[in-house]
């Protein structure tokens, strides 16, 4: 019993590891976001007064659910409205389409029946699926706007409205008179934003070309940046006066460094450093923690596997294919990329594991695999270190640098970019919160005319 508990703690492990050092999980992304979210809300609250803190709060963790949930719930809408509909099965990846002799390898291997008739319909349709793909990325992408969009809208009309009743009450208990009839909020509202209804009036819809859009479409987190690209340019372009800008101007620019680009950076610097002390750490954390590898650099077999895989590797792209499909064959370079989701992989009613050739497989991605893998065990080879020694080295390395990279963003998001929009606040010539003493004075003007 005792090895099965420790089997599964290390394969809990490896997975938690695996999806933060994952570059196209969504999950590090929400994880950050969160610690983003938080650290703005409080250092709102802290600015400002309750009605700014909710007014964040609303921003933030609205966004948040429209930006993970919003894409992903339109892409089952458009399945169950017009993939399935249409008899199309929208777990086919179109870029299979890309190369015809791997189509037709993809049906004739499919693991079962169905799949198998799945794969031909598209095949004889090739050109309306790649439509469907398209229209499908398009419309759950703009969808996903559009519910940000009206997100803000009701977030301007509830803070506006909310800084309205403070301000009507506190006239009531200033005077000690009950106010019966209050200036209609919505023109307030409406001076207070002129300028910015101006500015959507002559917003232009630009249309999108797909074009080299490939990664955009697949990957779950390019996606995202377009639904970003859309948020961050209407935070920007609609801020309801200079205060809001610039902070809008920090909140931006360090959520797109630190969601996109620097964890990559800190990724590869850090692998690179690693690879200075002979402990390659760039494969899959599903890899290095797996006992299956651990035993086959003691027995040889990986060796043997890399000669076999190097071999298919260098022949034509459909015979590689094939020879990662194919359920017979025992290679570990291929099980190697199976755990790290290079080639999906389906279970039937036995639990007997075959490959779901529906989906995509990267070749270059499966030939770095082997690369990776061939790599690690020349290190140990030439390390000296014991077979113990050497995993263990490897795998703290692996685990450690993964905490880094995500310690670093979620500093740098949840407490260094809310600190920096507070201290910029605090130290501006007008710290109080601008939107509520513009709504106000618009109030008091209307009331004198009134």
């Amino acid at each position: 019993m005792i090895p099965n508990v420790a089997n599964t703690a290390v394969s809990t492990a490896s997975k938690v590891y695996s999806i933060l050092g994952n570059g196209s999980s969504l999950v590090p992304l929400a994880i950050k976001d969160v610690a983003n979210s938080c650290g703005l809300t409080a250092a709102s609250y802290i600015s400002g007064d309750s009605v700014e803190g909710k007014d964040r709060f609303i921003d933030e963790f609205g966004t948040q659910a429209i930006w993970l949930l919003g894409i992903p719930a339109y892409k089952k809408v458009f399945d169950f409205v017009v993939h399935k509909p249409m008899g199309f099965d929208p777990k086919f990846d179109a870029r299979i389409l890309k190369n015809p002799e791997i189509l037709k390898a993809a049906e004739e291997l499919a693991p079962t029946e169905a799949i198998k008739n799945s794969i031909k319909n598209v095949a004889a349709h090739q050109s309306k699926f790649r439509a469907l793909t398209v229209a499908k990325f398009a419309a759950s992408t703009i969808l996903t706007c559009a519910s940000y969009f009206g997100l803000t809208k009701f977030r301007h009309k509830y803070t506006e409205n909310q800084i309205a009743k403070d301000y009507f009450e506190k006239q009531a208990n200033n005077t000690k008179k009950s106010v019966t009839a209050p200036v209609p909020f919505s023109s307030a509202f409406d001076d207070v934003h002129s300028i910015n209804n101006s500015q959507k009036k002559g917003k232009k819809d630009k249309q999108i070309s797909f074009t080299g859009m490939q990664d955009f479409i697949f990957d779950p987190v390019k996606n995202l940046m377009i639904v970003d690209g859309a948020i961050t340019g209407e935070r920007l372009a609609h801020s309801r006066n200079p205060q809001d800008f610039l902070g809008y101007v920090i909140k931006e620019g360090s959520f797109w460094a630190f969601m996109y680009f620097v964890g990559d950076m800190i990724a590869r610097a850090l692998e690179k450093h690693a690879d200075k002390k002979g402990k390659s750490i760039d494969l899959d954390a599903r890899v290095i923690e797996s006992p299956l590898l651990k035993q086959s650099f003691q027995d040889g077999l990986l060796k043997e596997h890399l000669t076999e895989f190097k071999q298919m590797a260098s022949k034509s792209d459909v015979e590689l294919y094939k020879y990662a499909v194919q359920s017979h064959n025992d290679n570990l370079v291929l099980d190697m990329a199976k755990k790290s989701d290079i080639i999906a992989v389906i279970k039937d009613s036995d639990s007997n594991s075959h490959v779901d050739t529906r989906k995509y497989i990267d070749l270059d991605k499966l030939k770095g695999v082997g690369k990776k893998l061939e790599k690690l065990l020349g290190q140990y080879e030439n390390s000296g270190e014991s077979l113990d020694e050497f995993f263990k080295s490897v795998r703290k390395s692996k685990r450690i640098a993964t905490l880094k990279n995500m310690g670093a963003c979620i500093g740098a998001l949840g407490i260094l970019a809310p600190a920096t929009m507070l201290l910029t606040r605090k130290l501006s010539p007008d710290s109080e919160y601008q939107v509520k003493k513009d709504v106000e004075k618009k109030l008091a003007k209307q009331q004198s005319e009134n």
